[in-house]
Parts: C-alpha cells; structure tokens; sequence
C-alpha cells in the first residue's frame, strides 16, 4: 500500500471550491501539534478578590510541525522544494494578500494561511548548494466571515431581553448574569431610566439591552 503524502492545497483565487495548485511534501512530518486557545477580558470588580473573566472570543487554532526535505541523493539545491513552502508566504496580486491554504493529510483537513516558515539548511554540496532542509512551519485556521456567522450561536448578549425582577435582584447580578460582567450593571440602569438601582421594585420588567 503507498504511503499517503501530506499536501498543501493552495486558492489563488477568491473560490475556495477548487484549488489552484497542490504542493506535496517530500517527507511526512513525525508529529505536529494544534493549539486552540480563546481571549478573555478580565474586569477588576470592588469587593472581589480575584478579576471577574469576561469571553471575548474565540482564537483561531494554530497547526505547528516541521518539515524535512533532502535532496543529496538527487545532488539538486533543495530549495527548489523549501521555496513552494516559504512562498505561501508571497502576496498574491489578485487577492492583494497571502493566499489561503488547506493542509491535508489522511482525516486531516486544515484550512489556513501560512503565518510563519523558519528554514534550516543542514547539508551542501562542494559547490555551497544546499541538499538538506528543516522547516518549522505554523500554519494558523482561516474561515470566512460567511461560515464564521453560520457556526456562532447568538446568545443573550447580541439581543435585547426583557426581565421580571424578583425579591433581592440587583442590576449587577442581572449583568453579571446576561454579559458575565457585573460592571456593566449602567448598561442596563440607563436602558430603563433607572437613577437609584438601590431603589428596585420586584415584579417589574425591564430591559436588559444587547452589548454593541
């Protein structure tokens, strides 16, 4: 059975249907790693000991691995190959940018750009050409606004609610509630007309408004 090569698809173009050409790598890399990762902001609350953590958004996963090329045998410069990958780096007219790129390897499938190519040239030739190479590569997740909208849920934050107050509510319990974030309790006084929010009736609606 042959081995299945990693390759790199690459879309020199805005459709992301149909790449415009394939780079195979000349040696399976031996590992790789995935980090995913998300940003919090962290809000200093009086009477608190420790910051309240407010998500703020996701982190696009980064792929890391090292690449391994030789071409000794060949007695060809191995930057003939080193240079397809470094070259994801390159603007491409057309899109004004780097272009966009699917890692594929058995199940897996990254979709990307090149974020970083560290080149390590080992072994040369009589001649000063070099024959050996290492790459260490991330590659960091792309997706388009499009498909970004399609998979995030929207939650209490994006709407406007309504909410009944009950006996002991607070307008910073309400948002620490709905934004995870008691500290944007004047969000919710100034979407009511609320001066004192010491001075809460129970039983009464009121508007929990949408973060902008």
């Amino acid at each position: 059975m042959a081995l299945a090569k990693a390759k790199i698809f690459v879309y020199l173009t805005t459709d992301k249907s149909t790449p415009s050409k394939e780079i195979s790598v000349l040696f399976n890399p031996t590992e790789y790693k995935i980090q995913s990762s998300n940003s919090y902001k962290w809000k200093d609350v009086k009477g608190l000991a420790l910051p309240l953590a407010q998500f703020d958004s996701g982190e696009n996963d980064v792929l890391t691995m090292e690449l391994f090329f030789d071409t000794y045998e060949q007695r060809t410069d191995v930057r003939e190959y080193t240079s397809k990958i470094s070259g994801l780096l390159d603007i491409v007219p057309d899109l004004h940018a780097p272009p966009v790129c699917d890692f594929a390897w058995d199940k897996l499938k990254f979709r990307c750009v090149v974020m970083s190519v560290l080149q390590k040239f080992t072994m040369f030739l009589d001649t000063g050409t070099p024959v050996r190479a290492t790459l260490d590569v991330t590659f960091k997740q792309w997706e388009s606004k499009e498909e970004q909208l399609k998979g995030t849920p929207r939650q209490s934050a994006d709407r406007t609610k309504q909410k009944m107050l009950k006996q002991g509510d607070q307008l910073w319990m309400l948002a620490a509630d709905e934004y995870e974030n008691p500290g944007l309790w004047r969000d919710i006084a100034n979407a009511n007309g609320i001066d004192n929010p010491r001075m809460l009736q129970s039983g009464k609606k009121i508007v929990v408004p949408r973060l902008e």
